[in-house]
């Protein structure tokens, strides 16, 4: 082969080369862009004020209940707001059935980075499809009943109608799951708002331990410990609201603590373990996460609101006996609701 064939024969190679690369070059380009249009539409559709529109409530309150709280009677939902309940359950492990141990309300408004909580006490006398009982005994006679997803919607539409607010997600979570959750953090800053005598905790060992007013260090175990008690309390289940109160802010500032950032993953795997049940999907964390980072403050925006109410013996359709239930201040509920729940 002559010089000038050789010659001509490698021009072609590298030519073809070009060519294909510039081909592979030009793919990726298409890829990339594609996938950054794909990306920032995946971004605006997971955007509090697009998905968190055009909502439908689980519970969605009766007309009378409605009627009850007039100033519900416009409500219109509202893109990034909406109404979550958190329910604390006292089921054992290896137990499908668990009564209402804590109930906490939230409005939560992406637009302006606030969330409204309203804890509603366990012995709340409310009205469900078996007659007037106690609000932690609504979940588990359905759930006996019904089952296991049956008894938490009751739950909720119980809440809902006591309050008249729409509530459009639950996450319920139990003992382990609570402690599970702290763990992987690596234990949370609880500010207790008052000395804490542990009166009946699920350990025996810990009986009588005592905690002075003030922030400590406590692990997964003892949180649930923390939560769990009443009787030293000053006003027993409104004391126990209180903790609640400062174990949910000790969780929210460890989450999102810049430190913590490696743990999300392994948080987000364990979501099964720490929920035994929830109708929110991970697109809907995604979402509140958007939403929520770089401008959280828990301490100046998760506002506690509690409803006083009178305990009263009154009968329970469902023990068909008579026993110990809390009558809310209704006057109360409603400007509370109208106020912070409604906007």
């Amino acid at each position: 082969m002559s010089q000038n064939n050789r010659l001509n024969k490698q021009k072609k190679v590298r030519k073809k080369r070009h060519k294909i690369l510039r081909y592979t070059l030009l793919t990726l380009v298409v890829l990339l862009i594609g996938g950054t249009a794909f990306g920032f539409y995946e971004y605006n559709k997971l955007k509090p004020t697009n998905h968190f529109s055009h909502l439908k409530p689980i519970g969605e309150p009766t007309k009378k209940s409605i009627n009850n709280n007039s100033q519900l009677s416009h409500y219109k939902e509202k893109a990034g707001v909406f109404n979550v309940l958190l329910i604390g359950s006292d089921a054992r492990k290896g137990s499908s059935l668990g009564h209402t141990d804590s109930m906490v309300l939230i409005h939560a408004n992406l637009n302006n980075h606030t969330y409204n909580m309203m804890s509603i006490p366990r012995d709340t006398r409310v009205k469900s499809d078996y007659g007037y009982t106690k609000l932690t005994s609504v979940q588990y006679i359905s759930q006996a009943k019904k089952g296991t997803k049956q008894g938490i919607i009751d739950a909720v539409k119980a809440v809902s109608n006591l309050t008249g607010v729409p509530i459009h997600y639950y996450a319920e979570t139990n003992y382990w799951g609570l402690q599970d959750m702290v763990n992987v953090l690596g234990g949370i800053d609880m500010n207790l708002p008052f000395k804490v005598t542990l009166t009946h905790p699920w350990y025996k060992e810990n009986k009588g331990k005592t905690f002075e007013a003030g922030t400590h260090s406590v692990n997964g175990k003892m949180v649930t410990e923390l939560v769990h008690e009443r009787y030293s309390l000053p006003g027993t289940d409104y004391g126990r609201q209180q903790l609640q109160q400062a174990a949910l802010i000790g969780i929210a500032k460890k989450v999102m603590h810049p430190s913590n950032i490696t743990k999300l993953p392994a948080l987000s795997r364990s979501m099964s373990k720490f929920l035994i049940a929830t109708n929110m999907t991970n697109e809907d964390m995604v979402s509140i996460g958007l939403g929520v980072k770089n401008d959280f403050h828990p301490e100046e925006q998760i506002k506690y609101r509690q409803v006083k109410g009178t305990g009263k013996t009154m009968y329970d359709d469902i023990l068909k006996a008579n026993n110990s239930q809390i009558i809310l201040n209704d006057q109360q509920l409603k400007d509370i609701v109208k106020k912070y729940f409604s906007n």
